[in-house]
């Protein structure tokens, strides 16, 4: 999976895309200040794996598809969430930001 390194100065100017390419190619946007990462724009499917690792329903040293399925756990009551949607667009000729 590719990752691209962006200055938030630069990403805040470019938002809209690149949140079109994390949502359509899966990329990673590392976003930099001074050149130290601050956060990240990641899909909706890496933060879902993100989250399992963080709540421990992940084995790691399991391989293949099944490493999330653990019987001997249980699984927590998971609220069912509509798969999230592109949330911003490029408008040609408009300055960004947000209407003001």
């Amino acid at each position: 999976m590719n990752s691209v390194e962006k200055p938030v100065t630069e990403a805040r100017k470019e938002f809209a895309d690149l949140v079109n390419r994390v949502a359509y190619t899966g990329e990673r946007v590392a976003l930099t200040r001074r050149g130290k990462v601050m956060a990240a724009l990641v899909s909706a499917e890496d933060l879902e794996l993100l989250e399992s690792l963080r709540a421990g329903r992940v084995d790691l040293t399991q391989a293949g598809p099944a490493a999330s399925q653990q019987p001997d756990r249980p699984q927590p009551d998971r609220p069912q969430h509509a798969p999230l949607r592109v949330a911003a667009e490029y408008r040609p000729g408009r300055p960004p930001g947000f209407g003001r």
